[in-house]
C-alpha cells in the first residue's frame, strides 16, 4: 500500500519496504506498484510501500513513459509518482530496501546502514545470486516487459519476507 492508502490495519506500526533504483523512474516505481497489487491481492495490511533512485539526476520526473505503458498494459496504479533520491533518514527509517543492482547497494552503503538491504532478484528462486534486474532505460518497450516480468517473479519472496518482519514486529510488542 502507499502510504496515502493508509497500510496501517492493525495496530503495530507498518513494514516499510522501498525499492531503490538508479533514478526512481523506471524498476524502482514498477516495483512499488506491483507489491502495492499483489499485497493488496492478499489482503496483507500493515506495510508501506515506495521507491527512491540513488541518483539524482531524475529529480522530480514522472514513471518513464515506457514503464507506464508497461505497468497500465498490466493493470497496475501509474499515476501519483515523482522521482526523488534516498537519503539517511529515509533508509534508516525503512525495514526493508530492495536495490535493483549491487550498484545501489554500493551507493546505499555511503549513505549509512540501513535495517535490511537486498537486490530484488534475492527474492526469485529463478535467478542467479547477486543477478539484479537489467536497466530497461537504455532499450525499447520489450525491455520493460521484461523488466516486470522479473519484478512479478521475486515479489511473492518480497511479500513473504514482509510477513516475516511483521511476524517478528508483533512478537515484540508487549501483550
Amino acid at each position: 500500500m502507499s502510504p496515502d492508502a493508509g497500510g496501517a490495519g492493525g495496530g503495530v506500526d507498518p513494514v516499510r519496504v522501498v525499492f531503490v533504483c538508479w533514478g526512481n523512474i523506471c524498476r524502482s516505481p514498477m516495483a512499488e506498484r506491483v507489491a502495492e497489487r499483489m499485497a493488496a491481492d492478499e489482503g496483507l495490511q500493515d506495510v508501506v510501500f515506495t521507491s527512491a533512485g540513488t541518483s539524482s539526476e531524475e529529480l522530480g520526473e514522472p514513471i518513464d513513459p515506457r514503464a507506464r505503458r508497461t505497468l497500465a498494459e498490466h493493470g497496475y496504479r501509474t499515476e501519483g509518482h515523482r522521482a526523488h533520491q534516498m537519503d539517511a533518514d529515509e533508509l534508516a527509517g525503512a525495514d526493508l530496501v530492495v536495490a535493483m543492482e549491487q550498484l545501489h547497494v554500493d551507493r546505499l552503503a555511503r549513505l549509512g546502514r540501513g535495517r535490511e538491504v537486498r537486490l530484488l532478484s534475492d527474492f526469485d528462486p529463478d535467478a542467479g545470486p547477486g543477478s539484479g534486474v537489467p536497466d530497461p532505460w537504455y532499450g525499447g518497450q520489450d525491455g520493460f516487459v521484461d523488466t516486470l516480468s522479473m519484478i512479478e517473479s521475486a515479489m511473492p519472496g518480497v511479500l513473504e519476507r514482509v510477513r516475516e518482519l511483521q511476524a517478528a514486529r508483533t512478537a515484540d510488542q508487549p501483550g
